[in-house]
């Protein structure tokens, strides 16, 4: 991306080159052209030198910028590039291979009078090593010629570590460098790693462009990099340029490069160390002080077209300090390994004198393949104390989630003594401790999910659901033991539970269904704050006795980024939570942390103050096998889709609790109800089926003759009809359902519902007993009040509002028919509620002759939404044309789709064996739309337009001018679901 943004500015056009897994990276986009390379190894793609030289051919490249790595000092491939007339910007391949052997370039300093750490010619045996180990004394620095990045070094302190590292240093050199040659060097203990960036015109001309301090690595490899370097006289910083340019100049160096050096921190000497033929990672720190863009003026220098170079460097002059940190996918808790994953959050901030080198985007899958850098994050200030005071302030607002990075690790080096007083050395890091505030999951358990209350809200009308906790009465609880905040994240566990590891000290309390846990080797009860120290492991094993699940919460609550105003998880979305999934073993979850905390502070200060025992155990709820929930009749029910047998029936079984259950939805096992019609009409063959129906949350909906009691992921929109809905203080009982449960359902009051869910809430915030009601002596039809509440007219169609749950009003217009007028109609009445609002009214879910009202009946009574529904209808009494906005929409079909077909083979194996659109949905088109064969459903599925008139977690819409029987027009009669 550094290289396309300057090439953008130059005028010319880009051609990237790209490995199948980094299709998503910004370079690809930004490109004004981009091939990919294949799924191969590294070897098979981005080391291809034939591939690669094939690509720029054909696209009539005159020049390859090679970026830091992989190619970029391959002699080989400025060979091939210079025979196929492509400029290489760089180096010539001679001098690439001058300075890429150490022992090589070792014998050019020396020529040059450059200063050299004492050290060995290259070494052909163990013996010869062990001579000159003693001649230079130890520690020496046993070092591969050929190597790169900090691989193929070893310090050894004696000669038994010297005969240890020999094998061990020749092997690394040969696998990664194809050069097994190794030599020695004195180990300088006070070492700084100064480097200092030149530019040459090939013809004996080298400018410097100040130096660099390196010193901050972790392994040889460099993290932090600053400009100037600290601490250094003016008579030394000009003894290192005026070096570095006669080394350079001595070769004729073309393009750019580093010269690098050890300084002894002690002496003040400084000595060669090697010199490297490319762009390095960390040359932006000289671009933010020297005012220049050296990769414009590599290419302008490999253009021939760069004006003399004493001339530029006499019209420069440094300003400021830079400093830079190397942003990694690394675990810096976990010894640095390297950390793959989806990145659902992605934020950098836009500050002034900040430069930010990334290739991220939210969504993008950083892989375990190539090198783990992910940014660069430099800032120039006045001084060195600005811009290392400026460089934590931007990290600290960078927000990264999905993967480890070492984000927190290089903000606790910056605010470190030895880094502030530039006194950072190359065995400084190794020799630091660090500790983040996290989790790690050691094992999953079976569907363990970060949750929040209330969950994703707002977004029904479009097909996401709330999610959030499913027993969000334990949830809550556990939040408010801890005096957490009622929105903090916590965790839901489900039957099995993880093992956790914690880095930091924190306090935690499980709710819920009771589950085997122990805290070490130490059982800790439910219910009940405990206490947890760093390094302490808590074991979760399986849910015992009654209930589903258990709720484990945190001090402050788990960190991850909030997705639609929500941190739940929907993983039917791949969203929300933790990378929008169920925990794996090896994630890492953040604790939330003060925003005062800094780095290196020894953890949150946790409040002491816990309920006492008597009064929690007050407000524990009830958990068992066999369940009463309370329901509101509704919306559908007798006599216009169920008899008054059915609902008899419904109301006075018990019910079980079928084994395919989940949040989606609760499928329950009973009698079958005997239906008030024999068929669904237009909306399809089975009587529960009507066209739309936007689902409150709890509702029963009749999928079928199986009722299924909807979750918090569930479906928004559907064409089922629902006798019933779970009242709002009752919802959390479905989230402990377990398969084989009992379950029966009792009718109550609107009015004793809303004032249910008001005492509920009152009792958990006081830690009071939860509420009850006197259950009804009967369930006859009889004594049930009406589904519909209110009827009216809109013109000449009829208004019903049908009640469902102590949330929604469901509002159908005109008969059971498909009429676009009426979802016009809809549509209006949706947009004067939009642009009238009401305190209270949550969210508006149109269907295709429906619209449902969510509102919160705390806030806003029913006689009020009624009303003004009422003032709505008034006022479109007259609107007798409207237009709607529309747009045309090209998406692509399947057909025949494997994932469908596994589908309805789940379908058939665990919900209804013999439904008519099994085994195929497509033979069932065919069968009902007496058509010839299958060929005849694909042209019209293809052929067709379609108005989308619904929109939910599924379309509803009707094709438009195609032979298909008008009784079975919309798309919802495939699987005859309303889908």
């Amino acid at each position: 991306t550094r290289i396309i943004r300057t090439l953008k500015a130059m005028g010319i056009r880009s051609v990237a080159v790209y490995h199948d897994a980094d299709a998503q990276s910004l370079h690809v986009q930004q490109a004004d052209e981009a091939v990919c390379l294949g799924a191969g190894t590294v070897s098979e793609t981005y080391l291809d030198i034939d591939r690669i030289i094939q690509i720029a051919v054909e696209a009539g490249a005159e020049a390859i910028h090679p970026g830091y790595g992989f190619l970029s000092e391959n002699t080989d491939f400025v060979t091939r590039c210079e025979a196929a007339k492509i400029s290489f910007i760089g180096p010539t391949a001679d001098q690439i291979a001058m300075f890429g052997l150490k022992h090589e370039a070792r014998r050019i300093a020396d020529e040059a009078q450059v200063p050299l750490v004492p050290g060995s010619p290259l070494l052909t045996d163990l013996e010869s090593a062990i001579a000159w180990a003693s001649e230079v004394h130890y520690p020496v620095m046993l070092k591969s010629t050929a190597g790169g990045g900090g691989i193929g070094m070893q310090v050894c302190e004696s000669e038994q570590d010297l005969i240890q590292a020999w094998e061990s240093v020749r092997r690394l050199s040969a696998n990664y460098f194809a050069n097994d040659g190794v030599f020695l060097e004195k180990y300088i203990r006070q070492a700084r790693h100064i480097e200092v960036q030149i530019i040459g015109d090939g013809q004996g001309s080298v400018i410097s462009l100040g130096e660099r301090d390196c010193s901050a690595q972790r392994r040889n490899q460099k993290v932090i990099e600053e400009t100037p370097a600290p601490g250094l006289s003016d008579a030394l910083r000009s003894d290192l340029h005026q070096t570095a340019e006669r080394l350079m100049a001595s070769v004729n160096y073309r393009n750019a490069g580093t010269v690098e050096f050890i300084l002894d921190a002690e002496t003040g000497s400084f000595y060669f160390l090697e010199v490297n033929t490319r762009l390095q990672v960390e040359h932006g720190v000289t671009e933010m002080v020297w005012g220049v863009d050296l990769v414009d003026w590599m290419i302008r220098l490999a253009a021939s077209e760069m004006e003399p170079l004493a001339d530029h460097k006499r019209n420069l002059m440094p300003k400021g300090h830079a400093i830079q940190v190397r942003v990694y996918a690394e675990d810096p808790c976990l010894d640095f390994q390297p950390s793959a994953g989806l990145l659902t959050e992605v934020d950098w901030p836009e500050v002034a004198d900040v430069r930010i080198d990334h290739w991220l985007q939210p969504g993008l899958e950083v892989t375990a393949l190539f090198d783990p850098m992910l940014a660069k994050v430099i800032t120039l200030r006045e001084d060195r104390t600005g811009a290392i005071a400026s460089l934590k302030a931007v990290l600290a607002d960078i927000k990264l989630y999905g993967v480890e990075t070492n984000l927190d690790y290089v903000g606790n080096i910056l605010n470190s003594a030895v880094c502030q007083s530039g006194q950072l050395l190359t065995r400084t890091l190794g020799e630091m401790t660090f500790h983040s505030p996290r989790i790690h999951v050691l094992s999953s358990g079976t569907q363990t999910t970060i949750q929040d209350f209330p969950g994703r809200t707002g977004f029904w009308h479009i097909g996401i659901p709330p999610s959030g906790p499913m027993d969000s009465v334990s949830f809550r609880l556990a939040n408010r033991l801890l005096n957490n905040a009622s929105s903090a994240a916590g965790m839901e566990i489900t039957l099995n539970g993880p093992t956790l590891r914690f880095d930091s000290p924190t306090r935690i309390v499980l709710t819920g269904a009771t589950i085997e846990a122990k805290l070490d080797d130490e059982d800790i009860a439910m219910h009940r704050v405990v206490t947890v120290h760093a390094g302490q492991t808590l074991m979760l094993g399986k849910v015992v006795g009654a209930g589903a699940r258990t709720y484990l919460a945190v001090h402050d609550g788990f960190y991850c980024p909030d997705y639609l105003g929500s941190k739940a998880t929907f993983t039917l979305g791949q969203f929300g939570g933790h990378a929008g999934r169920a925990l794996r073993a090896g994630d890492v979850l953040r604790l939330n942390e003060p925003p005062s905390r800094q780095a290196g502070d020894p953890g949150p200060a946790l409040n002491p103050t816990t309920p006492a025992t008597s009064q929690v155990n007050t407000c524990i709820p009830e958990i068992h096998d066999s369940w009463t929930l309370r329901v509101i009749y509704g919306p559908h029910g007798a006599p216009d889709f169920f008899t008054d047998n059915d609902i008899k029936t419904f109301f006075e079984h018990e019910w079980q609790v079928h084994y395919n259950s989940s949040r989606t939805g609760i499928r329950l096992i009973g009698p079958k109800p005997e239906w008030a019609r024999e068929t669904g009409g237009e909306a399809g063959l089975h009587p529960s089926n009507i066209h739309d129906n936007a689902y409150a949350f709890g509702t029963v909906d009749f999928t079928g003759d199986m009722p299924v009691i909807l979750g918090p992921d569930g479906p928004s929109l559907g064409g089922f009809v629902c006798p019933a809905t779970v009242i709002q203080a009752d919802l959390w009982k479905l989230g402990q359902l377990k398969a084989g449960a009992k379950v029966r359902f009792i009718p109550i009051s609107y009015d004793q519902a809303v004032s249910l869910e008001a005492e509920q809430t009152k009792a958990l915030e006081n830690l009071q007993p939860l509420p009850d009601c006197p259950l009804p002596e009967t369930t006859a039809i009889e004594h049930l009040p009406s589904p519909v509440i209110h009827q009216t007219r809109l013109g000449e169609d009829t208004v019903t509002c049908r009640l469902a749950g102590d949330h929604f009003l469901l509002v159908e217009l005109g008969p059971l028919e498909l009429d676009i007028a009426i979802r016009f109609k809809i549509h209006a009445l949706m947009r004067w509620l939009e642009t009238n609002p009401t305190p209270g009214i949550k969210e508006l879910t149109p269907g295709i002759r429906s619209l449902q009202i969510h509102y919160d009946s705390q806030v806003l009574s029913l006689d009020r939404v009624i009303a003004k529904i009422d003032q709505a209808l008034e006022q479109l009494q007259d609107h007798t044309d409207m237009s709607v906005p529309a747009r045309i929409v090209h998406i692509p079909l399947s057909w025949d789709d494997e994932a469908c077909r596994i589908a309805i083979e789940k379908y058939t194996q665990s919900v209804r064996p013999n439904a008519p659109w099994c085994p195929s949905n497509l033979e069932f088109i065919r069968r009902i739309n007496g058509l010839p064969d299958l060929a005849a459903v694909k042209e019209i599925v293809f052929s067709a337009s379609y108005l989308v008139m619904g929109l939910g977690d599924v379309y509803l819409g009707a094709p438009v001018a195609t032979p298909l029987d008008p009784r079975h027009r919309t798309l919802g009669d495939v699987g005859g679901r309303g889908r």
